[in-house]
Order: C-alpha cells, then sequence, then structure tokens
C-alpha cells in the first residue's frame, strides 16, 4: 500500500474584522499546497471592529481554534508557536506594525512561517500608502491582473522590491451560474455598503429610489441586503444603518431588509444593485445582472469610478424603466472573475491560485527565510513609521512598550463584560453622538 503524501500543514490567520476573517480564513485554504491536511488557528485583533458570534457564524467559515488577542498577546504567541504559514488579513496599518513586531519577535530564529497579507476586495482608494503598508510579507496579494500590474508599479516606483506581488483572485467567489429562466419572483437586491455614501442625504435618498423601485414593480420582490445589525461594526464604520432610516419610511410588502451570506442571497438574485461593493464582482461571477449606480456621480470618493468601462454603470431611473446592464467581457475578466470557464469552481478559477501555491511550497521547502523587511523603516519613514507602531503598543524597533496590554490565559468574566460595554460605548458614540455634534457644527 503507497505511502501518504498529505503533509500536516499549521496556518494562522489574524484578523481585524468579520469581512478580513472571511477573506483571511478561505484564502488560507485557497493557497495551501495541494495534498496537506490544514490546522487553521484564527486570532482575532481587538479593536472597534472585532466581530461579534453573530458576524462570525454569518461568515461561516470554520476554524480549529479561534480566539481574540491583543496585538502583544498575539506576538508573544508567534514567538513561542511554530506555524507553517501566516495570513495577516488586516487593515495597512495594522499589517505593517505585525511585520516590524514579527520581525523583532523571530529574530535570531532559524525558521519561520511564511508571510502572506493582501486586499479583501477593491482597492479603489489609498493605493500606494495601502501597499507599502504592506510591503515586506512574503506574498502580497493581487486579486486581479489589473491589481497586480498596479501593485508591482507602485513598487517599483518606490525602489521597492516587488517580487512578492503575486497574482490570485477573490477567495469567496463560486456558487451557481445565473439560470437563463431567472427566478421567481424576479428579485432585485441592494447591496449597502458601511460607509458609502456617508451622508444622511444620500443614504435616505438611494433607500428612497429603492423603495420607489418596489411600489413601481410590485410584482418584484426588493431586497435590502445589510451587511450588519445596529450595534455591530465591520470593516468600515457605520454611522447612519440603513435599519434606522427605514423606520421613517413606509416600504410596500414587497420590500424587505435582509442579512446572511452573501452567496446565499445571491443564489435567489435577478438583478444585484450596489455603490461599488465587492458584492459586485461576486455577482458578475455567477453572470448575474449587475448595476453600480450612477446617481450620485462616478466619484472616487464613491469607489464606483473602479467601475468605468465595465459595462454596468447606471441610474436608478434606467433600472426604473426596465435597462438590463451588459458587462464588458474584457474588463470582467481583467478583474480576474468569470475568467473563462463555469463560474461554480471552474478549473479556470481554481488555476488562479496555482501560482501563490507553487510559491509557498518553495518557501515552505527553503532551509531559511531571509528575515521580513519591510519597505518603512525608522530610516525611510521616521516621521511615519513610529506613530503606525505605537497604536499597536510597539516601539520604533518593534518590541513591545513598557506597559502594553497583554495576558497569559483568558479574560475574567467581568473583564470581558466591561470589553463588551465599552465597545458597546464606542460604537454608540459613532452611531448616535457624532453626527449630532457634526450636525450642531454645521449651524
Amino acid at each position: 500500500m503507497p505511502a501518504s503524501t498529505t503533509k500536516s500543514l499549521r496556518v494562522a490567520v489574524l484578523a481585524d474584522s468579520d469581512t478580513r476573517w472571511k477573506w483571511g480564513s478561505l484564502t488560507a485554504n485557497r493557497i495551501s499546497p495541494a495534498e496537506s491536511d490544514i490546522r487553521l488557528d484564527g486570532f482575532l485583533l481587538r479593536g472597534r471592529a472585532t466581530p461579534t458570534a453573530r458576524q462570525l457564524e454569518e461568515v461561516g467559515v470554520r476554524a480549529d481554534s479561534l480566539r481574540e488577542v491583543t496585538a502583544v498577546e498575539f506576538l508573544r504567541e508567534m514567538a513561542k508557536e511554530q506555524y507553517d504559514v501566516l495570513v495577516l488579513a488586516l487593515v495597512g496599518g495594522a499589517v505593517q506594525a505585525m511585520l516590524h513586531g514579527l520581525a523583532h519577535a523571530w529574530e535570531g530564529r532559524e525558521n519561520r512561517p511564511v508571510v502572506v497579507t493582501g486586499y479583501v476586495g477593491v482597492v479603489y482608494e489609498k493605493l500606494a500608502d495601502g501597499l507599502l503598508l504592506r510591503h515586506g510579507a512574503d506574498l502580497v496579494l493581487a486579486n486581479s491582473r489589473q491589481d497586480a500590474d498596479r501593485f508591482q508599479a507602485v513598487y517599483e516606483g518606490v525602489g521597492a522590491d516587488a517580487s512578492s506581488v503575486t497574482e490570485v483572485a477573490l477567495p469567496f467567489l463560486g456558487g451557481t451560474a445565473y439560470p437563463a429562466g431567472g427566478h421567481d419572483p424576479y428579485t432585485v437586491v441592494f447591496a449597502a455598503q458601511p460607509s458609502v455614501p456617508e451622508s444622511r442625504k444620500d443614504r435616505t435618498y438611494l433607500l428612497n429610489r429603492l423603495i420607489q423601485h418596489a411600489r413601481l414593480h410590485p410584482d418584484r420582490e426588493v431586497l435590502l441586503k445589510l451587511r450588519s445589525k445596529p450595534g455591530e461594526h465591520t470593516t468600515h464604520i457605520e454611522e447612519l444603518p440603513y435599519q434606522k432610516l427605514v423606520q421613517k419610511a413606509d416600504p410596500p410588502a414587497n420590500f424587505r431588509l435582509v442579512y446572511g451570506h452573501m452567496g446565499e442571497v445571491l443564489d435567489r438574485t435577478d438583478l444585484l444593485v450596489t455603490i461599488s461593493s465587492t458584492a459586485a464582482l461576486e455577482s458578475l461571477h455567477r453572470r448575474i445582472p449587475t448595476v453600480v449606480l450612477s446617481d450620485l456621480g462616478v466619484r472616487e470618493a464613491l469607489g464606483n469610478h473602479h467601475f468605468v468601462g465595465s459595462g454596468c454603470l447606471a441610474s436608478w431611473d434606467q433600472l426604473d424603466a426596465g435597462h438590463r446592464p451588459s458587462p464588458d467581457a474584457a474588463w470582467v475578466a481583467r478583474q480576474g472573475v468569470a475568467a473563462g470557464g463555469p463560474p461554480s469552481g471552474g478549473a479556470s478559477y481554481e488555476a488562479a491560485f496555482d501560482v501563490a501555491r507553487f510559491r509557498i511550497t518553495e518557501l515552505l521547502e527553503a532551509e531559511t527565510l531571509p528575515a521580513l523587511a519591510p519597505y518603512y523603516t525608522p530610516v525611510t519613514a521616521p516621521g511615519y513609521l513610529p506613530g503606525i507602531l505605537a497604536r499597536h503598543h510597539l516601539g520604533p524597533d518593534g518590541s513591545p512598550l513598557p506597559g502594553a496590554p497583554a495576558a497569559d490565559k483568558e479574560p475574567s468574566p467581568v473583564r470581558q463584560i466591561v470589553r463588551r460595554a465599552a465597545r458597546g460605548a464606542y460604537r454608540h458614540g459613532v452611531q448616535r453622538v457624532a453626527p449630532v455634534i457634526r450636525r450642531m457644527g454645521e449651524l
């Protein structure tokens, strides 16, 4: 009987929100070398967007272990435990802090994990800033050919090593292709975003147009797909939840709010409408008619400028009149979606992760790996880097600062209650107090 070729692989994922946990954990599985028996340990970085149990359940990804940590706690764990691959699914500043912290924690160590990072979705703002904060990882994943070209250009433009840039695809694409006959009833889904648009006026406008569409088409089911419930935070802060705005409206019976896994909602969607959500790419991958709204303009602040050339830009007036978008095939392919073949886990989609798997296999088989070397150092960015590190209680050399919060055991029930109360108070301030103060300032 032939010997098993299955290799045991220890993978850690550090994430700071529900969407980044989804991206990081799914990416870890996609890029792990074939024939690997993966043990996945999840770490949730404590902060304003630490996901709730409901949000984690909605993501639907299972880990062998999952716990909440501070930055210093995580670095101590990485110093004593031996992992093969580490995925940093964090905002740019946190990635940079962890890279410097890990470099310090692993100093003098012969073997270290392969470090991977990237973006959870469409990169439409702070391209140079976010990329340079991620520089130093072994692999910086680009979700499309377009992103890979842009990432390499930024790194080469500042004289940084661009060899880490690795083209893949979004790890959560898939699902069944849109049926030729559509669904009954015809279902329109508006994928809301927590921070786009920001103003009450614009968010109320979008809600009213969605409700108006439901009234104009009583035979259609019109769904407002929400990312989080009031009091929960995701990757971005939501000051004006649609749940609150809809309380002042009078929607018809065929309009309703929905939560849950985006893939399950897309299973019954006939028309996906959004401002600039990554959900548009998920929808396009499944050949579902997809519209990116132009009502509020095509602007960098909204992120819908990313879809110029896609064939998906349209307004509510056009949708009310029966417009069906026709996406540009070349544009879609360049975004790494619906790339030649069936969208439901087809061979071409799986092949999108082959290069990453090959590079990780090479790095795992190397006798030693070089020390992590981010572009930002106390020499190249003396006025920027120390502040980024200090926010995570790290000194300029990546070492923990005196008094940094850390614990070697699970916090007591009382401490956990205090944390939840503090987090709730912060969210209350963001969603209720801050908007009032801004309105008063405008008087």
